[in-house]
């Protein structure tokens, strides 16, 4: 199986520490989001290779040598400020760290994802433009790939409107990005690609690609993986991962972000949590029915 750390929330930023101390002990229990009593059990020999996927990987850069799967990094870097991602670090702090991760597990599994885009009157057309050839630039040589999506209508986007202020995508907003970030990216000898995005900007020369595409897993691991259940439009093609994290635990409290909705309980989650359980937040339980997940 392929691990996914984590789309739910970011482990390698706020819990590196439990992670590693899982990994060294041999499994993860995590429950299900949905019957809270049933609980699976993952052993690290069954995994087969492990996507991190953060906002600020400096945690994890002093344990990546003692991880002896192989590895896909996808690191977030958008160009927004403490009004929108108020506990992220500096950006150039992030790009260094990027820098790092691909020096040790190579640019072909290091992807940034420069996700969500949105417009408004800070955020504009060419502050995105400007943003995104700066990061490139400076990331000449350390990455290959960018993957892009647009800000969708979430519960807790719909919730910090007064803050986002996002404006409706037209079709000249969209060709403004994806000609000049196909543009840029080429000049860098990046590609910039969507993934189950409706809008996927090929004819502006983006590529529609997999997050972690069928071809990519078998070359990390040697193995065939099923796709992912077929989820609306089926327009996602990415293989199948098992994530090991909790929805509302992240403290980066990003005004945009799909896994938080409800912050009183991600201060609650995270003041539960204890880095030498086995559960990223809390106890196994008595009544608990643990399965382990092959």
């Amino acid at each position: 199986m392929i691990l996914m750390v984590s789309g739910r929330t970011d482990i390698i930023a706020f819990y590196s520490k439990w992670f590693m101390n899982r990994y060294k002990e041999g499994f993860w229990d995590v429950r299900n989001p949905f019957n809270p009593k049933l609980v699976s059990r993952i052993y690290k020999d069954d995994v087969d290779a492990i996507m991190f996927c953060t906002k600020n990987p400096i945690p994890i850069l002093p344990y990546l040598k003692e991880i002896d799967k192989p590895k896909l990094f996808h690191i977030t870097l958008t160009p927004y400020k403490k009004d929108i991602e108020p506990n992220v670090p500096p950006k150039g702090e992030i790009i260094d760290a990027v820098k790092k991760v691909s020096e040790i597990v190579g640019s072909e599994c290091t992807v940034v994802r420069y996700d969500p885009i949105f417009i408004s009157d800070t955020y504009t057309v060419d502050y995105h433009i400007k943003a995104f050839e700066s990061m490139c630039s400076k990331l000449d040589g350390y990455i290959n790939t960018i993957i892009v999506s647009f800000i969708d209508d979430y519960k807790n986007v719909r919730n910090n409107m007064k803050d986002i202020k996002y404006k409706d995508f037209t079709e000249e907003i969209y060709k403004d990005i994806g000609t000049n970030f196909s543009e840029i990216a080429s000049k860098y000898n990046m590609k910039v690609q969507t993934c189950f995005e409706e809008r996927n900007l090929c004819e502006y020369g983006f590529i529609k690609g997999d997050c972690l595409s069928k071809e990519i897993a078998f070359k990390l691991t040697g193995k065939s993986f099923p796709k992912w259940k077929a989820r609306k439009g089926g327009l996602c093609n990415c293989v199948e991962m098992v994530d090991i994290g909790v929805y509302n635990s992240c403290r980066h409290f990003c005004k945009y972000c799909y896994a938080n909705y409800d912050e009183k309980k991600v201060l609650n989650n995270y003041s539960n949590h204890n880095s030498n359980s086995s559960l990223l937040v809390g106890e196994i339980c008595e009544d608990d029915q643990i399965k382990v997940r092959k």
